[in-house]
């Protein structure tokens, strides 16, 4: 075993094709707790509304584009590249991944109970950061989909 399959055997394992959706809905669950937190502040504090759905755009294009949709394309070409037909069902991100979304997660919450930031900004923060992962989703969903079309 190479040390790149360390841990794919590890329980409870799916047929990997199934990986992108499990993905999908993992970060579904994910984008909508963070918009659930985002949206209430945004719309609490829409003023300017010029500044505020602009800022929450170009926060929404920076995640998805740089990280987010870099990340469903990573995972999913290595996905596609496991040997084996059955692999753990947590696989879908590697140790780096899972990493990354810790951090996030702690960074996300030290940055909410600091209160350096305003309820405007966090809004604005939280709801383009949420809509991204939402957007990451979708294509780990379609992805799912489009592949199960294409099997005959």
């Amino acid at each position: 075993m190479t040390t790149r399959e360390t841990g794919l055997n590890h329980a409870p394992r799916i047929n990997k094709k199934y990986l992108p959706l499990l993905a999908g809905i993992v970060w579904s669950i994910a984008g909508t707790a963070v918009l659930s937190i985002g949206l209430p502040a945004l719309l609490g504090n829409l003023e300017p509304l010029w500044l505020s759905l602009p800022v929450t755009a170009a926060v929404f294009f920076l995640f998805f584009k740089f990280i987010f949709f870099r990340l469903f394309r990573k995972h999913t070409a290595r996905i596609e590249a496991f040997p084996r037909p059955k692999i753990c069902a947590f696989a879908f991100f590697d140790v780096k991944g899972y990493i990354i979304m810790a951090c996030m997660i702690t960074f996300g919450i030290l940055l909410r109970s600091s209160n350096l930031l305003p309820q405007a900004i966090l809004g604005m923060l939280y709801t383009g950061i949420g809509a991204a992962m939402i957007g990451a989703a979708a294509n780990f969903i379609i992805h799912f989909i489009q592949t199960q079309a294409a099997m005959p």
